[in-house]
């Protein structure tokens, strides 16, 4: 449909600009809509709360150390276990709550089927929390 005067048009076209009026009116309602009703937001319920100086309880969950050496031994912590062994105390580990920390070290001689299969354990056994330990490269 388009929008003309009652005038003669040149060439008879229809106008094609758009009427940005109508547009301009309704942003400007709307920011003043804004503008009042913004400070409505920004108060709150005042209250006045007690102060405490107790600290809150942080429950730290233990960690697990788990270590592969050059050969491809397993360690729990500082014991020299088969792959077996961990797999069973990991599923004795991932019941207790707050589930442990495993932090697995593997020797950078080692290959990577052994710290695969060790992390498979700890996924099977329900473990969430693995984490990797390096050392920190020194700058030369």
């Amino acid at each position: 449909m388009a929008f003309g005067g009652f005038e003669s048009n040149a060439g008879g076209q229809p106008m094609s600009e758009i009427n940005t009026t109508p547009l301009v009116d309704v942003m400007l309602v709307l920011l003043v809509i804004f503008i009042i009703t913004a400070p409505l937001f920004t108060h709150a319920v005042k209250l006045d709360l007690p102060d405490a100086k107790a600290a809150p309880a942080a429950e730290q969950p233990e960690t697990i150390r788990l270590s592969i050496d050059a050969n491809g031994l397993y360690y729990w912590n500082n014991d020299s276990l088969s792959l077996t062994d961990i797999a069973e105390r990991l599923q004795q580990a991932s019941r207790r709550q707050p589930q442990p920390e495993i932090h697995l070290r593997a020797d950078q001689a080692v290959r990577y089927e052994k710290v695969a299969q060790l992390m498979a354990a700890a996924q099977q056994a329900g473990m969430s929390k693995i984490g990797f330990v390096t050392e920190q490269k020194t700058a030369k």
